[in-house]
């Protein structure tokens, strides 16, 4: 059967395979599969594993320690990962401020933070939304006034993912307010440690702490932590998010779940539901296909619309998760009340929570309503 990923690219499919199967420490396997949170320890392990062959962060340049394969060879690498159930590298640092630090960032920036990035002796959080400045994220309103080589920073940044667990934090902040928002906005590095900083945490919807306020009032930031020129920030935002929406395709990882969903069908679990549950199978398995024809089509054909070809892999790829852990909660029906049933099969422990807490995967990274407008606007008028 004919299969995109494999074009040219299958001997160095199964050497990724070989090592991830040989490599990947089973406890950490078994987590991942089942949806469970990995400790800052299991993370580390495996940041480390990779790290030492090289491929911590394949997309960064090779002097900083990545990588010079193709678009499709890191996208097989990153696809193959996902579908063998092994966790991908902390993507606030390798995949989001890393390669902005590459690409922007001063040569003092780059020697201080990348190789520690790569051995997650740094762990990095975001700080781009706010209360009221969510998908419009131009409408932010955390301040950063310079005064001689500081920056004092007052504001609240909201929804920060794994923020309890950061040393670092990436913080889009307005600096200039007499412009339009667009321009007046800067990229800047806020030690967490700084005085000033508080954390609050968030409960989600499953009842797992993952997301949290972070509060900044009069932090003192060096100025040398700006990163490339001052209120030049928004475009470095969008380079970020492009990288982020395209990772949110996650086609690998939608590749693992229906292979289990069809391991699951194939032994019973769904009792008289299951042809009808079967067929719903087979359309998110052809959907998933041609969300892999599509990602190829922008890698090899299309690279003037990578960034803005970004919101339609953010787009379909978090519609079809969704659509899977629809899928999944179907087949378990009230086993997936596991937490809550001494009786409930051990398969499904988790499936309730990877339901409620994917309702977020059409909002970050840009909601879906807003993936729709930026693809209208800059993909189709074209």
């Amino acid at each position: 059967m004919y299969d995109p990923f494999l074009i040219e690219e299958s001997t160095f499919r199964e050497e990724v395979l070989d090592f991830v199967r040989s490599s990947l420490p089973e406890h950490i396997r078994k987590k991942q599969r089942d949806h469970q949170e990995l400790t800052r320890d299991e993370l580390t392990e495996w940041t480390l594993i990779l790290h030492s062959r090289g491929w911590g962060a394949p997309h960064w340049p090779v002097e900083w320690g990545g990588t010079d394969w193709s678009p499709i060879r890191r996208q097989v690498f990153f696809d193959t990962l996902q579908s063998e159930h092994a966790p991908e590298t902390l993507s606030f640092g390798t995949s989001m401020v890393g390669p902005v630090l590459c690409a922007f960032g001063s040569q003092a920036q780059k020697e201080r933070f990348l190789p520690r990035i790569l051995t997650l002796e740094d762990w990095w959080c975001q700080g781009f939304s706010e209360p009221g400045a969510g998908s419009d994220l131009a409408s932010l309103r955390t301040t950063a006034v310079r005064h001689g080589d500081t920056y004092v920073v007052n504001g609240h940044k909201t929804w920060t993912t794994l923020g309890q667990h950061a040393d670092w934090i990436f913080c889009l902040v307005r600096t200039d307010t007499q412009v339009k928002p667009q321009a007046g906005i800067s990229f800047l590095l806020i030690d967490m440690r700084s005085p000033g900083i508080s954390r609050r945490p968030i409960r989600t919807i499953d009842g797992g702490y993952e997301i949290n306020d972070v509060f900044f009032d009069g932090v003192e930031v060096p100025a040398e932590n700006l990163v490339g020129e001052e209120n030049k920030g928004w475009s470095y935002a969008k380079f970020l998010l492009g990288n982020e929406r395209t990772g949110i395709a996650r086609v690998g990882l939608s590749r693992a779940l229906l292979r289990r969903v069809r391991e699951w069908l194939d032994a019973g679990h769904a009792g008289g539901n299951g042809q009808r549950l079967r067929d719903r199978l087979l359309r998110l398995e052809v959907e998933l296909r041609a969300l892999e024809v599509t990602q190829l089509r922008i890698l090899t054909e299309a690279p003037e619309l990578s960034g803005s070809a970004a919101s339609i892999l953010k787009l379909r790829g978090s519609e079809l998760q969704q659509n899977i852990s629809r899928l999944m909660l179907d087949i378990a029906g009230t086993d997936a009340l596991g937490s809550v049933s001494a009786s409930a099969p051990d398969w499904s422990d988790t499936i309730a929570d990877t339901f409620l807490n994917w309702r977020k995967v059409s909002i970050y990274g840009g909601s879906n309503e807003v993936q729709r407008s930026l693809i209208a606007q800059h993909v189709l008028a074209k």
